[in-house]
């Protein structure tokens, strides 16, 4: 992963950081007109964001066949209490390995495949992200809402909002 400053590292850190305990992201694929189609997709919180994203699914599912038509997708996570947001592009891939299957999976995603690992159907979507971008606000909803309305109120940019970056990852 790469960013304006080139420390790879770090820009993976920071996005681990901010999408680790995020419950649910938003996967947006292409659908058969072209048009962007998005649903909430439960994350695997034991899984440690490396520059790729992986989502348990059933294999016939219409983001499947999306994907398989057009590989590219966006994930986007929210946690607006502590006021962080990241979206990352790249290329999903769907993947059968009953090996990376039973490496990656837990136990709570008995609710979405009864069957758990013997589901015939069960797969993977690896998302191999190629971009990040991140807003982060080290400071509370309050601060930045009292920062806005400093900022509507004296007609200058609001300051102190907190980190924007985006990231180049390959």
């Amino acid at each position: 992963m790469t960013n304006s400053n080139g420390n790879n590292g770090d820009s993976i850190k920071k996005v681990r950081e901010l999408i680790k305990d995020i419950d649910y992201a938003m996967l947006t694929t292409v659908d058969s007109e072209g048009k962007l189609h998005s649903r909430p997709m439960a994350t695997n919180k034991e899984v440690e964001f490396n520059g790729d994203v992986w989502f348990f699914t059933y294999a016939s599912s219409l983001k499947v066949n999306e994907i398989n038509r057009r590989h590219e997708v966006n994930v986007s996570y929210a946690d607006p209490k502590k006021q962080s947001y990241v979206s990352l592009t790249g290329t999903a891939e769907i993947v059968r390995d009953r090996e990376k299957l039973e490496e990656l999976w837990q136990p709570q995603l008995k609710a979405w495949f009864p069957k758990e690992l013997e589901e015939p159907d069960i797969a993977l979507i690896k998302v191999n992200v190629e971009n990040a971008e991140y807003w982060d606000s080290p400071s509370s909803v309050v601060a930045n809402a009292v920062s806005l309305v400093k900022a509507v109120a004296t007609g200058k940019p609001a300051s102190n909002v907190g980190e924007h970056e985006k990231l180049e990852l390959k």
